[in-house]
């Protein structure tokens, strides 16, 4: 075991954020753009016609919206900036926390709906079209078989969005896998130098038919994030885990003998946004949510290689975030396992 690792190990300092992280979705785009001005839209009314909820949700507003580039009224003007500010709201006390109750990742609610409209409105219409007398014979089959493309597109979105329950193990030693989707690729690290010795690699394909809600390997705090600019490869190519672009989050574990691991999340070729609300110094329960990438990518998990792991997965599995135990580090002597949720 790496002295980094060891129980008499101090605790990391946590880093600066990075520069390049200035919202929740670096890579921005066109929906996102779409929510900014709907906010201001939205603001403008609140102010105008709801003062008086506007003035209640101040008063029990947690802390003040430092780093946030617009005015916060309310819990919904925070989407897109938790990780520039601690201002916050009781869960209690949040009007929108319903969201969080839906079928579908709250995060992708907007493309949820623009994308259904995009592609179920015209599906609908040809449909209308080929049942009427606008259009007949072969005209009409060609609507027929457009709109049945359109419609299986608009499934496949909601499919894609979909944030199903996930049941949690809670046996101490465990890495549950940060990704649906196939082991694609094991290797090991001679020398990792945020994890200070050997490490192993896995690396996690998720398809346009995967869960893509990223959650947290153990139980953790954030030391530091990294996000860098890159291509849009085929995230099953092995050079797309080096050249696409990418978010590395850095993590220590909160307990001794407080392990350092990273997460990566990758884009692919269709899926071009990654989304990570997290900043340094936030606490993460295992198995907990913290981000996804929007349509078919890569995810990596890099965890110390130490004579006490044992590792429960191999090249071609298919593995669920937060369920699926990826490696099992051995227990201190005296210390038995509660078994899992």
């Amino acid at each position: 075991m790496s002295d980094t690792n060891s129980p008499a190990a101090p605790r990391l300092p946590l880093e600066p954020m990075d520069p390049q992280l200035r919202c929740e979705q670096p890579g921005g785009g066109i929906v996102i753009q779409l929510e900014l001005t709907w906010g201001k839209l939205r603001r403008w009314y609140l102010r105008t016609f709801r003062a008086g909820y506007v003035a209640k949700m101040k008063t029990l507003r947690q802390g003040e919206p430092a780093g946030v580039p617009h005015e916060v009224l309310d819990p919904r003007d925070l989407k897109f900036f938790r990780n520039q500010t601690n201002c916050h709201w009781k869960p209690e006390e949040d009007p929108f926390r319903w969201r969080d109750r839906l079928p579908f990742a709250r995060v992708g609610l907007a493309e949820l709906v623009v994308l259904t409209v995009v592609l179920l409105g015209p599906a609908v219409l040809l449909t209308v079209l080929a049942a009427g007398e606008f259009v007949t014979g072969a005209a009409a089959a060609v609507c027929y078989l457009l709109a049945g493309g359109l419609a299986l597109c608009g499934l496949e979105v909601l499919w894609f969005f979909r944030n199903p329950h996930r049941q949690i193990p809670i046996a101490p030693g465990m890495v549950v896998s940060p990704a649906d989707g196939k082991v694609v690729h094991i290797a090991e690290i001679p020398h990792d130098e945020f994890l200070g010795g050997p490490a192993i690699e896995i690396g996690i394909f998720l398809s346009i038919f995967n869960v893509h809600i990223n959650r947290a390997p153990v139980e953790a705090r954030v030391i530091g994030l990294t996000y860098r600019k890159g291509k849009f490869l085929n995230a099953l190519r092995p050079e797309s885990a080096r050249e696409n672009e990418q978010l590395a989050i850095r993590l220590e574990e909160n307990a001794a003998p407080y392990r350092r691991m990273i997460v990566r999340q990758i884009t692919g070729a269709i899926a071009r946004r990654i989304v990570c609300w997290l900043k340094p110094g936030d606490e993460l329960a295992r198995g907990e949510q913290f981000g996804m990438i929007k349509l078919g990518s890569r995810t990596e998990l890099v965890l110390p290689r130490e004579p006490g792991l044992e590792l429960l997965v191999r090249e071609g599995a298919t593995v669920i975030a937060g369920e699926s135990v990826l490696a099992q580090y051995k227990l201190p002597a005296g210390q038995k396992s509660t078994g899992a949720s």
